[in-house]
């Protein structure tokens, strides 16, 4: 592979806040390990979707079924109006990975994971080839089929120090690469899951998430609360862990904090913005190797500034500071990881880290539609 080649690839990113679809349009040059985000966007589902797609695990089978139509149509679309804003031509696209919706997701031994959002119809808008559905051959040999984003920290920081790279989602996952440390990752407890879902009922869906941390920002934060929250099982488990969004959902919030209402709302988001920083603290002091002094922080938890604030408090002895600094969107990371990993999945290549998700070995993962009108689009 000559060092100079370069790939346009471009990659789907729904995550567990179920808040929209963001997607990137990315350069690769495999001879060195580096990716360009070239556009990003995300387009968001609205109250309604999202709100069905929250309570997609409880749907029967039809219902369920028709949603992983709607949103593979659904995205094919948002595809089209993303390569037309960008003037991307799809003959261009290499290949495009979809993460798909997850539902549902349960590592272990009789464990399961499912991600919706049919692919072929994204292929078919773009006829380009479509790698999704990465998570399931991590299961299969013996992982917890997450965190998958790992890999790609490894692949793009490998090389240098020790560093930590942070992601915070609807679930914040850490991982730990440099040159010299063994891999790792796991979950790291709660993202913006919390948060968005205190917001949402107290505002009853009209508002999703805590916009710049203001509702946080003005509360008064239980750090005893914090304290002993932390306490729970989930943390106490040594990596590889994951956990599913509604692990910390909305019984969760009125066990801790009982009716949310005007009375208590900012004190809620203030502690649960903390809590989420100390889960983020806690990970890191407890299985950062040696020598690791940086965290990155991603996803859309990086532009909250009140939760990095609380981050770099928790953790004075270490830098804070967001991937932005270093020219990649906080939001296109996601997305840039599975464009990555479906160029690998396409060309035969491993593209997840064992040592992060518990699997007995490496694998390639993802399950390819291949694009088959020899002829051309009609």
């Amino acid at each position: 592979m000559k060092k100079s080649e370069t790939f346009k690839i471009m990659g789907l990113m729904s995550g567990t806040s179920a808040d929209g679809l963001s997607i990137a349009f990315c350069a690769l040059k495999p001879a060195e390990r580096r990716i360009k985000v070239i556009a990003y966007k995300t387009y968001s589902y609205g109250a309604g979707l999202q709100g069905r797609i929250l309570s997609a695990k409880r749907m029967k089978t039809p219902e369920l079924s028709a949603l992983n139509f709607e949103l593979g149509r659904l995205w094919a679309g948002m595809v089209r109006r993303f390569c037309r804003e960008y003037r991307i031509a799809y003959d261009n696209i290499e290949v495009i990975g979809s993460h798909g919706q997850t539902v549902y997701h349960q590592p272990g031994i009789k464990g399961s994971t499912l991600q919706i959002g049919e692919a072929s119809f994204i292929s078919e808008e773009t006829g380009r080839p479509v790698v999704s559905d990465f998570r399931p051959a991590d299961m299969a040999a013996g992982g917890c089929g997450a965190p998958l984003i790992p890999f790609m920290d490894e692949y793009l920081f490998g090389g240098g120090g020790p560093v930590a790279l942070q992601n915070i989602g609807g679930v914040g996952n850490i991982a730990f690469v440099g040159k010299g440390v063994r891999t790792s990752g796991f979950d790291t407890g709660p993202g913006n899951s919390l948060m968005d879902t205190a917001v949402s009922t107290l505002t009853g869906g009209k508002m999703t998430y805590d916009a710049g941390g203001r509702w946080a920002a003005a509360g008064k934060i239980d750090y005893a609360k914090v304290e002993k929250l932390l306490r729970l099982p989930f943390f106490a488990l040594k990596p590889p862990k994951s956990l599913d969004r509604d692990e910390f959902s909305a019984g969760f919030i009125q066990k801790c904090f009982g009716r949310l209402n005007e009375r208590n709302q900012y004190d809620a988001l203030a502690t649960l913005n903390y809590f989420t920083a100390a889960a983020i603290s806690l990970a890191f002091k407890k299985f950062a190797p040696k020598k690791t002094c940086e965290l990155i922080v991603s996803g859309g938890g990086a532009l909250n500034p009140v939760l990095m604030l609380n981050i770099a408090a928790a953790m004075p002895e270490v830098a804070v500071k967001s991937i932005v600094e270093l020219g990649i969107d906080p939001l296109a990371k996601e997305p840039a990881c599975f464009a990555i990993l479906a160029w690998l999945a396409l060309n035969g290549s491993i593209n997840h880290c064992p040592a992060a998700t518990g699997a007995r070995g490496p694998r390639v993962l993802g399950k390819i539609v291949a694009y088959s009108r020899l002829s051309g689009r009609p």
